[in-house]
C-alpha cells in the first residue's frame, strides 16, 4: 500500500543507532546513508511493486512526534522480541513489551517503544502458528 515513508528526528546521528538495530532485527537492510538522511529497505526501482521504503530524515527544525505511530511487520515473534530488545538497547523507551494484544486479533503478536525523538515505533507478527517460538511445537 506505501511505497515509503519518512520519520522526522531531531539529531540524526543520535538516531542512527537506534534506526539501525531496529531495522536489523527486523532484517531490513540500510541501504543509502547521507548527512541528512537514511534509507532502509529496499531501493525504489521502476521493477519494484511490492516494497515500501523507510527514510529517517534530520529535522529542519523542532520535531513534535505527538501522535505519531510508526508499525513494522516482523517476520515472526521472535524478531518482534529481537526488536523491542534491540530498541531498549539504543535509546528508546519502552511502550508496551512483546506479547500478544487480542484486541486486535488472537494472533496479534507486538511490542511498541518510543525512538530517542518520542515517535511511537511498533513491531508486529500477525503469525497464527507459534512456528519458531522457543518451547512451542
Amino acid at each position: 500500500m506505501l511505497d515509503h515513508v519518512s520519520i522526522t528526528v531531531y539529531d540524526l546521528a543520535r538516531a542512527l543507532p537506534f534506526y539501525d538495530a531496529i531495522m536489523q532485527a527486523l532484517g531490513v537492510p540500510c541501504v543509502r546513508r547521507g548527512d541528512t538522511s537514511v534509507g532502509y529497505g529496499i531501493r525504489n526501482r521502476p521493477d519494484d511493486d511490492g516494497h515500501t521504503y523507510l527514510s529517517v530524515v534530520a529535522s529542519r527544525g523542532t520535531v513534535v512526534a505527538d501522535n505519531r505511530h510508526w508499525c513494522f511487520r516482523a517476520p515472526d515473534r521472535p524478531a518482534v522480541d529481537a526488536f523491542h530488545a534491540a530498541a531498549l538497547a539504543h535509546g528508546g523507551r519502552d511502550d508496551g513489551a512483546p506479547g500478544l494484544r487480542p484486541d486486535y486479533h488472537a494472533a496479534y503478536y507486538a511490542a511498541f517503544v518510543l525512538d530517542p525523538d518520542g515517535n511511537r515505533i511498533e513491531a508486529v507478527c500477525h503469525r497464527q502458528d507459534p512456528a519458531g517460538i522457543p518451547g512451542k511445537t
